[in-house]
């Protein structure tokens, strides 16, 4: 099977297929580029997706993947990163492996076809001009032939009429001759150039022709080969990176079954413990009696009623009607709006309207732990230094942190100290390299941030301290059940009161002091603002310390026990007495314990 030899007279068909077939590897190759930039588009697309969900930096978000669910959302996001950079891989092995090389073979592709199809007209033209020399030849021998012809007639004509002279006859013969002669000349050339163009035409139909169509031949089956080469190249990049990406998507069924529900559950509890203890039971206000006096609904820590000792005074009444003796009560305290931060448990102003109790309940349970107290209140709203606005547990952990923050800093300091004394050493050994006193100054600097940072250290691990102190056992779960606790010291005041929220949603720094209610009689004969001072009829202890800034309240400190002379009247104060000092504290930083005897008479 040969072109040349079946295909001999199709030359214009062949240069047309062969040009259709370059067409087609040209489609090929633009195909493979616009596959690649598809793949460099859908890896950039990926990355983008990726780094869209990574985690800012020194963000609210890089806490959050501590969590085994998002360590694995952050380890997919890093395999789809790797997974992206397959498919650049695909891109750029099918750009240089197809894309070019196909560029390349196609150039050499048209030279050679050109050479080719050039050979061939050239043949063609040669062909072509022997023809016409045959034509030419032809024409001349047919016409030399003619004209002999008539000069034959002529001098025959000539020679029989008796009237032409004899000079007539004998120049009609020479020119007979003379075209006899070049009737055969121009037969002798006709029949050289006749065998010269059937030796070329031979020549042409079974060498020149054969030759140039094979090759033309065999650039055509190299093209289709090349092509077919070119698709299994196509695949073969594809399933290169297969296994990388098997790998990629192995690595996020694996991160999927590192997820541990129970560690994020745990990771839940150390992140928003506050180390507080929940609210005990509110005791049951009766109100078919209306004379009875009853336990403010704004304190959620007031006494269980039963379980506790009653207390016996020994106050002088007098027969007044104490109850209803009126003193001046400090100012209603300024808007939730003018002060830096809202608090939500506050104590109210004397003359607001009693808030239900569900409401106030609901108000506590949603308060959030992290609200600055009233010191932070008054620098302005600014964190205190020791984390006291934050429970107990969350309090610890950040003391801790910047425990260990300090820790590593003292020791990067400390590795500053030892290079530059071994650097000092150095000069001291071999005074060429530098002067060693030209370190002193850095080194006494260093030394400084080093007590400086000791010195800080310290300070927070005293507070830490402190609060590992004040936090109940961590694994002690039966202190942490406030029923069972009272189950078990039904005489003694809470002990936990002192671990619960305070009323503004943050943690006193004071340490309460544990103690037991006593019971005193004490006859009040001083006189409080020109009148017989009014007589106890309970005890409170201090939840928190409060500092009394307003005319007519009273500072106490937490853990305090103080005597109750006037119980609250729905308007968030309770007026209490230390010793000759009288004044009124939110009804929501003490615990009552009214004297049973006193509020029936």
């Amino acid at each position: 099977m040969s072109w040349g030899i079946e295909l001999w007279d199709q030359f214009d068909n062949l240069e047309k297929h062969t040009q259709w077939g370059i067409d087609i590897l040209e489609k090929y190759i633009k195909f493979v580029k616009e596959r690649t930039e598809i793949e460099l588009s859908y890896a950039k697309q990926l990355r983008n997706l990726a780094k869209k969900y990574q985690p800012k930096k020194n963000s609210k978000e890089e806490e959050e993947y501590r969590y085994t669910a998002c360590k694995a959302f952050l380890s997919t996001l890093n395999e789809m990163n790797d997974y992206a950079g397959q498919h650049e891989v695909i891109s750029e092995n099918m750009t240089s492996h197809i894309t070019v090389e196909l560029a390349r073979y196609v150039q050499e592709l048209k030279q050679e076809r050109k050479s080719y199809f050039h050979d061939g007209r050239k043949a063609q033209q040669h062909i072509e001009i022997c023809w016409k020399q045959l034509e030419s030849s032809k024409r001349r021998f047919e016409r030399d032939c003619k004209e002999a012809d008539r000069a034959q007639q002529y001098f025959e004509k000539m020679d029989a009429d008796i009237n032409v002279t004899k000079a007539d006859v004998e120049k009609a013969r020479q020119q007979a001759q003379v075209r006899h002669q070049m009737a055969e000349d121009s037969r002798a050339d006709y029949s050289s150039i006749l065998q010269k163009f059937n030796h070329e035409q031979h020549e042409y139909y079974h060498t020149h022709i054969p030759n140039i169509f094979q090759k033309i031949q065999e650039m055509e089956e190299r093209r289709i080969l090349r092509i077919g080469e070119s698709m299994k190249t196509y695949a073969e990049v594809d399933r290169q990176v297969i296994p990388i990406i098997g790998k990629c998507l192995d690595e996020i069924v694996k991160a999927a079954e590192s997820i541990d529900q129970k560690n994020d559950s745990q990771l839940v509890i150390e992140a928003y413990k506050s180390g507080f203890e929940p609210p005990g039971d509110i005791e049951f206000e009766d109100y078919t009696q209306p004379m009875k006096r009853t336990v403010s609904d704004n304190s959620l820590s007031n006494s269980r009623g039963e379980g506790k000792p009653e207390l016996k005074f020994g106050g002088k009444s007098k027969g007044k009607l104490w109850p209803f003796i009126k003193k001046n009560k400090p100012p209603p305290p300024p808007p939730a709006s003018a002060l830096p931060t809202a608090v939500p448990n506050g104590p109210q102003s004397p003359k607001q309207q009693k808030e239900p109790l569900s409401h106030r309940f609901n108000e506590f349970m949603t308060s959030k732990p992290k609200i600055h107290c009233f010191r932070s209140l008054k620098r302005g709203g600014a964190a205190p230094e020791d984390f006291s606005n934050l429970p107990p547990e969350q309090r610890r952990k950040k003391l801790q942190q910047k425990v260990d923050e300090l820790n590593k800093e003292i020791q990067k300091e400390m590795d500053q100290r030892d290079a530059i004394t071994k650097m000092k050493d150095v000069y001291l050994k071999n005074p060429q390299m530098g002067d060693p006193a030209s370190l002193d100054h850095k080194l006494t600097e260093v030394s400084q941030n080093i007590e400086k940072l000791q010195l800080e250290a310290q300070k927070f691990e005293a507070w830490l301290a402190e609060v590992e102190g004040r936090l109940p056992a961590r694994g002690d779960q039966a202190r942490r059940q406030s029923g069972m606790y009272e189950a078990q010291n039904p005489t003694t005041v809470n002990n936990c009161a002192q671990d619960r929220e305070s009323p503004d949603g943050s943690y006193t720094e004071e340490q309460s002091q544990e103690s037991e209610v006593k019971v005193l009689a004490t006859d009040f004969d001083d006189e409080f603002d020109d009148e017989e001072p009014l007589p106890a009829i309970g005890t409170c202890k201090a939840l928190y310390t409060f500092e009394g800034q307003n005319e007519g309240t009273l500072s106490v400190l937490e853990g305090e026990t103080l005597y109750v002379i006037e119980e609250d009247k729905g308007d968030g104060w309770t007026r209490i007495r230390r010793n000759e000092e009288e004044g009124y504290v939110p009804t929501s930083y003490v615990e009552v314990y009214l004297d049973k005897n006193a509020k029936d008479s």
